[in-house]
């Protein structure tokens, strides 16, 4: 019978039964109670309370039931730290047992137990079995070390146990060298300093070779990793391992052939004035990694994202072998993927026919995102290859004529989405700036499909094709007009991109365009909320008013080319990727600290070149980032001379009567100012209705904003929980709109993009009133952002009431918190209620439903209680002296209609204030009383 029945039974009163049978005299019976509590232990019952009973069976020349005993006590060893030292005579007498099997288990159980107290007592047996005469013994010891490093590393120090290890590569039996190779790298790995605490040497390198050959697969991978983490001498060094190494890249075992291609590729690194030596290598490296191209899906798509980063670093390596990337009607859509990017890399001017070719047949997949990806390849085959641009281009308005044939299905069966149509313009837009003045006669073909675009991306392209070539377009005003008609629905990229057209479209026909750029220019400042659309619109309307010859300078100015690959990695990244080849930093590209935390592991880069040389042929293009630009922003005048200064030429205002007449205001003022923004002047008639009070707004000098209290900032997400990204925030209500006030803060060494955010269903609808509009948060900065909030979206009560569960996404992760949104922010400007009606509703609602709260040490009048709290929205409705104490009742209106009656008593000379709160809905009590307390103590 097998051991199955011993996780079949669930008697009560077990434990009391095994206790028993545990200290019986008949080792049959012993062993099957061990049995059947290591069964418990295995299904997750707990049976620490036989730990005595358990370990006194330790005493037995029964391997098997050794074996289960040891496995107990490495379980509850940690749980029982104090019954653990019993077993250590135990451990000392089994590392001299005459069976190797036994002293090995001892050994392994002994690294197994993270027990501070008795590792001191493990020492003198591990040493012995480092010394061993039996090889099993001492692979397993090699082992025991690391595993005593993690617990106590100052103790293996001390010991000398990292110089018996060292002495240990030198082993007659290659599976000892291999795992003290394994132990070594491991404690390596975990130095604090980032510092290897041993060095391989040249000596130890040509032992590591010679036990490469013998040990199994899995050493051979401890021994290739730790080659790869050795710099040779000089280049004839590194080329006698490569020659050694090399038979590697035929094994059967994809992690070994990774392993010998990652101590190749770094070891090239060396070889830069001998081209012969690199070009052989080249040769040798291809055919194993296609190989790995023919192994099961996982393992392919590990072989691919490692590939990406070779031909990235080396390309010729597998300049020949385009057709293995060619994708199969069954592969999986990540592999489609992949192979995707890896084609565009490989292509060049002598197989560029056959892919197009290929990319041509996925665009009519049905997989959409393979669709998409496939017709923005055509477009980086066209901006790579300039001598195939025309191919490429023809082939794109093949697809998009052809465009019955690849509409795809949504659910609403009405509505149907031409994705190819959509991707084709996208990258269109790219070749016009690769390439000007050269494929504009396809201008036609393109507007011909502006009503089948209805994504964002691809009718901003379309808007940016439109504008930049205006004047090449007859009917350029027409087109750019209708995607006004719903200006307030569009993304926020279409936005910009429609403000930014129609200018460049004024600016080039200003004569029949007037009064679509007054419209678009209104649309933008005076009816977005969106502030980057916002600000764009203003600095456009004073640059057209007041110097139209710089605002074509700065719109129609000649842009640069685009890079030819803008998705390459960052060379120091791509460098530190090489040296992480066939782990799981290549898969991720991105270097092991950016995923696991807690360690600083080696920083691993690859070797210089002996010669010094560099080439600088097929190296990328690295584009500037934002930060590079900080420099050139600050060298801008930003001060000038005046344009009313002496001997100023008279600016001409394209817009026939300056910013005032768009508006409807007065003529300009003399002295060039428009708007009447001069110093000193005063308000355009009209009040805050007309563009002066935005303007004012904007600088400073209009009517401020209804702003309440609102609270300090708190930490919502630490740096450390949001892997660099540091939130702090805070609640506001600014004219009758929710704020959500946040300070991000990038702690990370890189930059952060694709910034999104999320609420959950909470107890007032919350949610966001527009995108997170951040393009890139830079390492080291911080910036503030104040998200408009709606109380339309989904409603779900919560506990507590006004909790809010927020995520945050961007390029690293998505990243959750939880916070507490003051309740004064739900309280609405239609608040204020009658006498009558206050007084009917306070009766009409039940004794029971009255909760009193007490304020302490509250340093304000009456009056100063009313100012205050109508700042926030609670309005007092009526105010009387009784008895010598003031009484003020409030009435306060939430934005889900909620009513909450007030009555506060203020006794003279008595800091304390008595609140008593009347609702229909008591939930809110808790909420109002907090609120009252912070705005009156702030």
């Amino acid at each position: 019978m097998s051991d199955s029945k011993y996780f079949t039974t669930t008697k009560k009163g077990e434990i009391f039964e095994l206790k028993s049978e545990l200290n019986s005299d008949k080792k049959e019976r012993k062993r099957e109670a061990v049995k059947k509590t290591i069964a418990n232990m295995t299904v997750g019952k707990d049976v620490s309370a036989l730990f005595p009973d358990v370990i006194n069976c330790i005493q037995t020349d029964n391997l098997e039931l050794k074996k289960l005993v040891y496995l107990y006590l490495m379980n509850y060893a940690k749980s029982q730290p104090e019954m653990a030292i019993m077993a250590v005579n135990t451990f000392v007498k089994d590392c001299e047992d005459p069976n190797p099997l036994i002293r090995a288990l001892a050994v392994r159980t002994m690294g197994c137990i993270r027990v501070e107290k008795i590792t001191e007592y493990l020492c003198e047996p591990l040493r012995k079995c480092l010394k061993d005469e039996d090889p099993y013994v001492r692979k397993t010891a090699a082992v025991a070390v690391a595993k005593l490093h993690d617990i106590n590393s100052g103790l293996v120090e001390e010991q000398g146990f990292l110089e018996s290890l060292k002495d240990l590569l030198g082993d007659s039996n290659p599976m000892v060298v291999a795992n003290a190779v394994a132990a070594l790298s491991e404690i390596n790995e975990s130095s604090p300093t980032g510092q290897p605490i041993i060095e391989v040497t040249t000596a130890t390198v040509n032992k590591l070779l010679t036990a490469l050959n013998e040990c199994t697969e899995w050493g051979q991978v401890f021994i290739l990793d730790s080659l790869a983490n050795y710099n040779p001498v000089d280049d004839r060094e590194a080329k006698s391992i490569c020659e050694r190494i090399t038979p590697r890249l035929a094994h059967a075992n994809a992690a070994v052939v990774l392993s010998a291609v990652k101590v190749l590729m770094k070891y090239m690194e060396m070889m830069g004035h001998d081209s012969d030596s690199v070009t052989n290598l080249s040769k040798k490296l291809s055919p194993p990694l296609v190989t790995l191209l023919s192994s099961e899906p996982e393992v392919q798509y590990v072989a691919l994202r490692n590939i990406n980063l070779i031909i990235q670093k080396r390309a010729d390596i597998l300049k020949h072998e385009m057709k293995v990337f060619f994708v199969k009607y069954n592969d999986p859509i990540y592999i489609k993927m992949e192979k995707l990017d890896i084609m565009i890399r490989l292509t060049n001017q002598s197989n560029i026919a056959q892919v197009l070719s290929e990319l041509k047949e996925y665009a009519t997949e049905v997989d959409v995102d393979f669709v998409r990806k496939s017709v923005r390849a055509i477009g980086r085959c066209a901006i790579k290859v300039e001598q195939s641009a025309e191919r490429c281009v023809s082939t794109l308005l093949d697809l998009i004529q052809t465009k019955v044939n690849y509409v795809v299905q949504e659910a609403n069966p009405r509505h149907k989405v031409n994705y190819v149509v959509q991707e084709a313009i996208v990258v269109i837009k790219d070749i016009f700036r690769k390439y000007p003045n050269k494929y504009e006669s396809i201008i036609a073909t393109l507007c011909e499909n502006l009503d089948t675009l209805d994504e964002p991306e691809a009718r901003a392209s379309m808007i940016w094709i439109i504008g930049e070539y205006a004047e090449r377009i007859d009917n350029a005003d027409e087109l750019l007009e209708s995607f006004l008609d719903n200006f307030h629905d569009e993304n926020s990229q279409v936005q910009l991109q429609l403000l930014t057209a129609i200018v460049k479209l004024f600016l080039k026909r200003p004569t029949d365009t007037q009064e679509l750029v007054q419209q678009v220019l209104s649309l933008a400042t005076q009816d977005s909320e969106n502030p980057d659309l916002r600000d764009r619109g203003f600095i456009y309307w004073r640059l057209l008013s007041t110097d139209p010859a710089a605002a074509k300078d700065v719109v129609l100015a000649e842009k640069p080319l685009i890079a030819e690959e803008t998705d390459l990695l960052e060379p120091t990244l791509l460098d530190e990727l090489i040296c992480h080849i066939s782990s799981l930093a290549s898969v991720y590209h991105k270097p092991p600290t950016a995923f696991v935390e807690g360690k600083v592991g080696l920083k691993k880069i690859l070797p210089t070149r002996t010669d010094g040389d560099t080439d600088s042929e097929g190296q990328a293009q690295v584009i500037p980032g934002p930060d590079n630009l900080i420099g050139d922003l600050l060298d801008i005048n930003i001060g000038g001379a005046s344009e009313g200064g002496a001997g100023a030429p008279p600016t001409t205002d394209l817009l026939g009567g300056g910013l005032d007449q768009l508006i409807g205001g007065g003529p300009v003022a003399p002295g060039g100012a428009a708007g009447g923004l001069a110093p000193g002047a005063a308000p355009a008639a009209g009040g805050g209705s007309g563009m002066n009070s935005l303007l004012g707004d904007i600088f400073g000098t209009g009517p401020t904003a209804h702003t309440g209290y609102v609270p300090a900032k708190q930490v919502w997400l630490t740096a450390q929980k949001g892997k660099g990204l540091e939130v702090t925030g805070s609640w506001s209500r600014r004219n009758n709109i929710v704020h959500m006030e946040m300070t991000l803060c990038n702690k990370a060494l890189s930059g952060m993009t694709g910034f999104a955010i999320q609420l959950n269903k909470n107890s007032f609808g919350l949610n966001p009133a527009q995108p997170l509009n951040i393009p890139t948060l830079n390492a080291n900065q911080t910036l503030d952002i104040s998200l408009p909030m709606n109380t339309t979206g989904a409603v779900q009560k919560m506990d507590p009431l006004t909790n809010i569960q927020v995520a945050i996404k961007n390029n690293v992760d998505v990243f959750y918190f939880a916070c507490m949104a003051p309740l004064h922010i739900f309280f609405t400007e239609e608040g204020n209620m009658e006498k009558k009606t206050f007084l009917a509703t306070w009766k009409d609602i039940p004794a029971t439903n009255e909760l009193q709260y007490t304020i302490e040490n509250v340093e304000c009048t009456s009056d100063g209680i009313s100012t205050k709290m109508a700042q926030n929205n609670a309005f007092t409705v009526a105010k009387r002296t009784l008895e010598g104490q003031d009484m003020i009742y409030q009435s306060i209106k939430l934005t889900n209609g909620i009513w909450a009656l007030v009555e506060l008593k203020l006794q003279p000379g008595n800091p304390a204030v008595q609140l008593s709160f009347k609702s229909r809905v008591t939930d809110i009590g808790q909420g109002i009383f907090q609120i009252y307390d912070a705005i009156l103590h702030n």
